[in-house]
């Protein structure tokens, strides 16, 4: 029998590939311990708050800022504090409802990076400026970091700031990052290797970098 014009059998997909490597997903326990894990060093008085000091640095009085990757809240929590006006997103709930247990005066808001689309739950205004703490970009595969990046910039105000902090021995590169940049309409402006802004060096272990949203 020929098979002459029989529609081909398409594979059935494998299983989606991830949007985030954050291990909290699968194991809401660590999610749990990672969020009281902050806690205790705040009531202990150890700083928890570098990461935050330099976006208020960077932002205008009672900014609009977004926490992209925002955790159990300590960033944006603090910035809050400080008379901002603060929206976090993260892809995990348990850290979401963690964030507003302990900081109540910001939104905290339940979202993938990857696919981030605030004005569609009512988050339409644009931000003063953006945080990617800690080492938000390198828990994202590979293929949902541009999208990310592009996702948080676009709905930064033109002039307006990206903060992105990683660390740089986990296979995510400064220049990585750089190479993301002009599709994301953004340039790179300042880099430093730790938040209270030591010299940026080849040997460093971690980059800060102040990113800039394109004009035009």
């Amino acid at each position: 029998m020929s098979d002459h014009g029989n529609t081909p059998v398409e594979p059935a997909p494998g299983p989606a590939r991830p949007t985030s490597l954050w291990p909290g997903l699968e194991d809401p326990e660590h999610s749990r311990w990672y969020a009281e894990r902050f806690r205790v060093m705040a009531a202990r008085g150890e700083d928890v708050e570098g990461e935050s000091r330099l976006v208020d640095v960077l932002a205008p009085r009672g900014a609009r800022l977004l926490d992209a990757g925002c955790g159990p809240g300590r960033h944006g929590g603090h910035l809050s504090r400080l008379g901002h006006r603060v929206v976090g997103v993260d892809i995990d709930p348990v850290l979401v409802a963690a964030a507003r247990a302990d900081h109540p005066d910001a939104t905290w808001l339940v979202g993938d990076l990857a696919t981030l689309d605030l004005g569609a739950v009512g988050e339409a205004e644009p931000f003063d400026g953006a945080l990617l703490a800690g080492n938000v970009l390198d828990f994202l595969p590979v293929e949902h970091r541009g999208p990310a990046l592009r996702g948080v910039a676009s709905h930064v105000v033109a002039g307006g700031f990206v903060l992105v902090g990683c660390r740089v021995t986990r296979g995510f590169t400064p220049t990585d990052l750089d190479d993301l940049l002009l599709p994301a309409g953004l340039r790179l402006e300042h880099r430093f290797a730790t938040w209270d802004l030591k010299p940026w060096g080849q040997d460093a272990t971690f980059a800060v970098s102040v990113l800039r949203r394109r004009e035009t």
